[in-house]
Formats: structure tokens, sequence, C-alpha cells
């Protein structure tokens, strides 16, 4: 009995200025493949379905466990990660792209360093002095660190800023993920002290203004994180920092 077979087309480009065309490759299924698994026996060979010998596909992957965020691209139009997309619960023929969001480096490798640029931008990190032992740090209610956890599974993918019509050419918008970092921060007890620093960041160009609330962002996050709750918490953050700048002249 011959092997069942499947067809997955890639879109691919050498660099972004070439003209794009598709790869159709035929693969052998087993049970439980994943999309990471189908790059990998296009590596191994790396031949179309015609018959035409090419190069390896160029994808970006690490953790494998939907951990990193790395393998993030569109599959069969919609943002996900590859190493948990399974092949079984895919149409056929399956279709792979790169992120459209992002910058293109090959085929369905992305740079993604904008999103690293925008947690900068909005001061999405806790100043500590290391030059001197600093003792223990403070205590969080358990209250405190569940409201805080969620937030924190935040894998940098970028499938909510692929998805956000907001995030465009044309907008600055930093998108779901770092407004929710910015809300993770606020509510630890030390990034507390440095709020308004953020607070002034998500009100200049490209923050919390910008969103339309789509609300697509929490629909294709991974990990499950409350991102329309981040942000209105953080719209009402802004708000209040607002008001309060207004009438004492100062944060």
């Amino acid at each position: 009995m011959p092997d069942k077979t499947f067809i997955v087309r890639v879109k691919r480009q050498q660099h972004p200025d070439e003209a794009i065309h598709w790869d159709e490759f035929e693969l052998r299924y087993r049970p439980h493949l994943n999309i990471i698994t189908c790059l990998r026996d296009i590596a191994e060979h790396p031949t179309t379905r015609d018959g035409r010998e090419v190069t390896p596909v160029s994808y970006d992957a690490n953790c494998l466990e939907e951990i990193c965020g790395a393998c993030a691209m569109l599959i069969n139009g919609y943002p996900r990660q590859a190493c948990s997309a399974l092949v079984d619960s895919l149409d056929k023929p399956i279709r792979l792209e790169p992120l459209e969001k992002f910058p293109l480096v090959r085929d369905l490798l992305v740079d993604r360093s904008q999103m690293f640029e925008s947690l900068k931008r909005m001061h999405c990190w806790i100043p500590i002095d290391g030059t001197y032992p600093l003792g223990e740090g403070p205590r969080m209610s358990p209250a405190l660190q569940e409201q805080g956890y969620p937030l924190s599974r935040c894998i940098s993918c970028g499938n909510c800023l692929e998805i956000c019509p907001k995030v465009n050419e044309h907008s600055d918008f930093v998108g779901a993920a770092i407004i929710s970092q910015v809300r993770l921060f606020n509510l630890h007890p030390t990034g507390a002290m440095h709020a308004s620093e953020r607070l002034e960041a998500m009100m200049g160009p490209g923050g919390i203004e910008d969103c339309d609330n789509a609300q697509n962002c929490v629909k294709v996050c991974p990990k499950g994180i409350p991102l329309t709750e981040s942000i209105a918490a953080v719209n009402g953050q802004v708000l209040r920092h607002a008001i309060k700048t207004w009438f004492t002249g100062h944060d």
C-alpha cells in the first residue's frame, strides 16, 4: 500500500526585492506531524512536486514548544506558531507564507525587531541597580501574582500585530503585545515606581490612542493572554495619568 501524502505550498522569495513565486512539495504523511517537521522534511529533500531541486525553505524556529515565539507565520492565511500547528487539523493543501507586517528577510523568515524597539520605546523594563546587593525583592500578593502571570506569558511572536488593522506602513501603533507589557510592568511593585514614564510614552505617537479596539489580537494569541483587558486597563491608567498631570502640572 503506497504511503499517504499531502501537499505543502510555500511562498518563496530569496530576498525582499525578488519576484514572489510558489513552490509545491509533496510530503509523506505521518500521525502527529507539525509544520516545523514538514519544513524539516523539505530541508532533507528539497525537491518540488514537479521534480525541481530547490534551496531549503528559510524560516525561524527555536524552542519547538510554543515558548520562544520565533516560528510565527501565516498558515492557511492565519497567523500562528508552526510548532503547534498540526497537519491533521489543517485544510489541504497547506499554504505557508511569511508574516506580512514585518520586513521580509527570506522565504518565511521575517525581521521582528520592530517589536523589541517598541518595547524599548514604551519603557518596558524595570530599572534595578545591580552594582550592590539589594536584598530581597518586594513581596507581591497572590492576587497580584495571579493578575500578572497571564501577561508574563507573552512570547513576542507578533501574531497580534499581524492581525491588527492598525499595524501598517501608515501607522506607528505599537500593538497589543506591547500595551500588555506596559500593564505587566506597571503591576510590579518596583516597576510601578516608573509607571509614569510608560504612560507618558503610551500617550505619544503609536500609543494607546491609536488602538481602534478591533479585538482581533486576543483571538490569535497562542498563550491566551487577555489582550483586550490589558488595552482597557492601560487606557484607564493613561486617562487618570493625563487628568492628574493636567491638574498638578507634574506626574
